[in-house]
């Protein structure tokens, strides 16, 4: 059997958004339930694309489409906890996106669980793929980890 990675620490993540769990996001065992962490993921991507200035949801001509999702669970989170969700960008193509997200219970240091997305960014009317736009781009690579030669 392959030995499982351990889960990584904030430092992993280069934006960090608060989300207050909910009473109903508990199931039957009293922890939240799995479903719930892929909208935690949603939420914290979503909310970093429109602070930034490149998503509105009732108005963007290019909209992203989830085609992938995965999560991995470490540790229980159950109301009224408070998350952190750290975001970083792992991949960009030309209409493309893999987010990962660590979720962060209260003040730990190390995630709860942690998991990715791919958004592919298409056309809102035509539903179509298109490529990222520059400013688009921009402030994906403000998520993006640099290798010490790169830099």
């Amino acid at each position: 059997m392959t030995a499982r990675t351990p889960p990584q620490t904030r430092s992993a993540f280069f934006h960090h958004s608060q989300i207050a769990t909910r009473w109903m996001d508990n199931d039957m065992y009293g922890h939240v339930n799995n479903v719930v962490y892929y909208a935690y993921f949603d939420t914290a991507v979503n909310q970093y694309l429109i602070e930034q200035g490149v998503l509105d949801p009732v108005r963007s001509k290019v909209i992203g489409l989830v085609v992938e999702t995965q999560c991995r669970y470490h540790s229980s989170i159950a109301f009224p906890d408070m998350v952190t969700a750290g975001i970083r960008v792992g991949h960009v193509g030309s209409s493309s996106v893999r987010y990962e997200v660590g979720i962060f219970r209260n003040d730990e240091d190390v995630a709860a669980a942690e998991g990715h997305f791919v958004h592919v960014y298409v056309d809102r009317e035509s539903n179509r793929p298109t490529p990222l736009a520059d400013n688009f781009r921009a402030a994906l690579d403000k998520l993006r980890a640099r290798s010490a030669a790169s830099e």
